[in-house]
């Protein structure tokens, strides 16, 4: 039976698509004078910023290129971002239930924070992990395992809510229930035939509240 619900945080709890893609945009044109191409910046979705930009603009020191995109943002960020519809339904029937909730995403505290803040989200979860508080990144199921012991949850009780092959694979990874949403930008109208590996979710969902049929 499950007792805990652990939450991503971009694409599946905040529709931050557009603020990640104009920051995208605005970095390469600040470095190659153009913009990027679409599906390589979708494709990036969900992985450390380190990571992508170090892979992606290797003529400029990586410090360069994510200052470069985290000034944009964070000016950005605040008047951007929207909660997807029925996320707010979804979590508040989650604590209406008994479920334990928590959220454990790879975005930094200070724009994390900001958007629970704006939307009033705090008080829907019990607890919050940032990639800040751990070392390692997913799909690594270091932040899980974090989320679990904070909430006093077991993996066999714990499913997680993701947009990304790496929030399934890190759920995987855990032993946790992995369900995909189907309003991720980066997977949109994937089926399960479409993953391969630890990067196949338990469970594809339309709506938010469809996440209450598997739980119940």
């Amino acid at each position: 039976m499950i007792d805990t619900v652990v939450f991503d945080f971009d694409g599946t709890v905040m529709n931050t698509n557009k603020i990640i893609i104009m920051s995208w945009q605005h970095t390469f044109n600040e470095i190659r004078g153009h913009d990027g191409d679409m599906e390589y910046i979708l494709g990036s979705f969900g992985e450390p910023l380190e990571y992508s930009m170090r892979n992606t603009f290797p003529e400029v020191p990586v410090e360069e290129s994510i200052k470069i995109y985290r000034d944009y943002h964070r000016d950005k960020f605040y008047d951007t971002i929207e909660l997807f519809p029925g996320i707010i339904e979804l979590m508040s029937q989650l604590k209406s239930e008994g479920i334990k909730t928590g959220l454990a995403t790879s975005r930094l505290k200070v724009t994390t924070y900001q958007g629970l803040e704006k939307y009033d989200l705090f008080r829907y979860l019990d607890n919050i992990i940032t990639v800040e508080d751990v070392d390692k990144a997913k799909p690594d199921p270091e932040i899980l395992y974090a989320s679990m012991k904070n909430l006093n949850s077991d993996p066999e009780n714990t499913l997680m809510l993701g947009d990304t092959k790496l929030d399934i694979a890190c759920a995987n990874n855990a032993g946790v229930t992995s369900v995909l949403v189907g309003w991720s930008a980066a997977l949109a109208g994937k089926t399960k035939e479409d993953f391969t590996g630890n990067e196949i979710p338990d469970h594809i969902i339309d709506k938010p509240i469809d996440l209450m049929r598997i739980i119940r």
